[in-house]
């Protein structure tokens, strides 16, 4: 997986995070530099964490399904997204506590992350430098949920589910690159 790849990833993986940061910051009503980088290190944190054991577990299982990994990359990657753009287009209004506590963040990061576990599966089928993979996802995370609480602070609701829908057709994408591009070595 290339640079470029990595990095749609990364954004895909991440619009759910930066969609609870937004609600986040709307919840805070203003922004702090602290504030923005408490949010960012636990969905940055738990985004890189989960693809990490997704990688490893998919490696466990790799020789079981090594003759349909990409369609396992594909349906995990391509399920997510669907259910990312369904919830884009729920219009459910969650309310968001303002706390910053282990307690009220500790679920958020962890819900927010349960599509990079999935992903870090698909990433075992591809095989790549999972360590850069998860670090750049993290950073990547910190950057976009440290912005989303400001964004969250100023503009409101207007964007969480833009960014749902964006980060599902990103993920959905990915998902038909690789079934593509092992159809076409196949041939």
């Amino acid at each position: 997986m290339g640079i470029g790849e990595l990095f749609v990833l990364a954004v895909g993986l991440s619009m759910d995070a930066f969609a609870v940061s937004i609600c986040k910051g709307l919840a805070l009503g203003h922004s702090s530099l602290k504030a923005s980088a408490v949010v960012g290190l636990w969905f940055g944190f738990f985004q890189a964490l989960m693809p990490l054991i997704g990688y490893f577990v998919g490696l466990q299982l790799s020789s079981l399904i090594q003759s349909f990994d990409h369609w396992v990359a594909f349906v995990l990657l391509a399920a997510i997204g669907i259910s990312m753009i369904a919830e884009s287009r729920s219009g459910k209004d969650e309310e968001e506590s303002p706390s910053l506590s282990a307690k009220a963040m500790f679920p958020l990061a962890v819900a927010t992350s349960i599509d990079a576990l999935a992903s870090g599966i698909a990433l075992a089928a591809v095989d790549g430098n999972i360590y850069w993979a998860v670090a750049f996802i993290g950073v990547i995370t910190f950057i976009l949920s440290g912005c989303g609480v400001r964004l969250g602070s100023i503009a409101g609701d207007r964007y969480k589910s833009r960014a749902e829908l964006a980060g599902g057709i990103i993920l959905i994408a990915i998902g038909l690159k690789i079934l593509i591009e092992h159809m076409v070595e196949g041939i």
